[in-house]
């Protein structure tokens, strides 16, 4: 299991060296969306699973070998195989991560901010994301398909206690899905939701990589640009998350490391791919291998083709 990765290029974060503090795939919710696959380990309990100083030290080695090879890094990201605040040493991480100097910054779904200590571990970030797909119950149980155990006012009164106290910068990202949550008067009590917790900057997102669900895909462009409209009437700052994010993926030199580590949490266009192996002057036999050997799949989405790491071999 790789901890630390990247950096990637992230269109909200810049150069953002991802860290992966959750095995596959402990989850809150089992997204419609979810690029990673389906969740087979729900779950809203958090606990232990790496040792902060084993992540620190994964951090830092992944930082010397992308420093080596003249990459930067924007930001220290928390963005798992699962939902970050199901680690109960979270908190204790970042604080372990603070002396490097690089800012912080956590991707959360914001199921389990009802609980205090999930509130306190996020608000030690320097960037936080919310997930706020639905305010509606019966569309929140069908695009997140949350644990049985989540009520939807018990997380949305929790992204609001978060909202009020945190310190750092607070954003929020939807994800629309063409015929479940795209609907104008859906979108509107969404996006009033939004503007009522005082976030000045929201994210709206369309899937871009596969999803877990076969036939899972983003609204069309004039619905989309609806959905804009509706949010930028009420939220300061609106940006799409829909266009792809580039193909500036960092390479240590081991390129079969690099690809399995990236792709974990990541899938990757095959343009990306090219890139990666082109930087770390290896050859287009290193992919062919690792398909082979059952490590990195191939799959078509949209008329492109992606890798991604066989889940199973995490």
């Amino acid at each position: 299991m790789t901890i630390a990765f990247g950096p990637v290029p992230s269109r909200r974060l810049g150069r953002s060296l991802g860290i992966n503090n959750i095995p596959p795939k402990s989850c809150s919710y089992s997204c419609l969306y979810c690029q990673v696959g389906a969740t087979h380990g729900q779950t809203v309990v958090p606990r232990a699973f790496y040792p902060p100083q084993a992540v620190r030290e994964a951090v830092e080695a992944q930082l010397e070998s992308v420093r080596a090879a003249g990459e930067t890094v924007d930001y220290l990201t928390f963005v798992p195989d699962g939902e970050p605040g199901l680690d109960a040493n979270l908190g204790t991480s970042i604080d372990l991560l603070r002396p490097l100097g690089i800012p912080i910054a956590v991707i959360s779904n914001a199921s389990l901010l009802w609980l205090d200590a999930v509130r306190t571990a996020i608000a030690k970030a320097d960037w936080v994301s919310v997930k706020v797909d639905s305010v509606d119950e019966v569309v929140w149980k069908q695009i997140n398909r949350p644990h049985e155990a989540l009520r939807l006012p018990d997380v949305l009164a929790g992204i609001g206690r978060f909202a009020q106290g945190f310190g750092g910068e607070l954003v929020a990202e939807t994800m629309l899905v063409e015929g479940v949550n795209d609907s104008p008067e859906h979108v509107a009590r969404t996006a009033d939701f939004i503007h009522e917790l005082g976030i000045t900057k929201a994210y709206l997102a369309i899937p871009t990589r596969p999803p877990a669900e076969p036939g899972t895909k983003g609204p069309a462009e004039a619905v989309l640009n609806r959905a804009y409209q509706e949010f930028a009437r009420r939220v300061p700052q609106v940006e799409y998350l829909v266009g792809y994010e580039g193909d500036a993926f960092a390479s240590t030199g081991d390129v079969r490391h690099d690809l399995l580590s990236i792709t974990a949490v990541h899938p990757m266009r095959e343009s990306a791919v090219r890139s990666l192996v082109a930087k770390a002057r290896a050859d287009w036999n290193a992919v062919n291998e690792l398909v082979a050997e059952g490590q990195l799949v191939e799959t078509e989405y949209q008329g492109e083709r992606f890798y991604l790491r066989r889940p199973s071999s995490r």
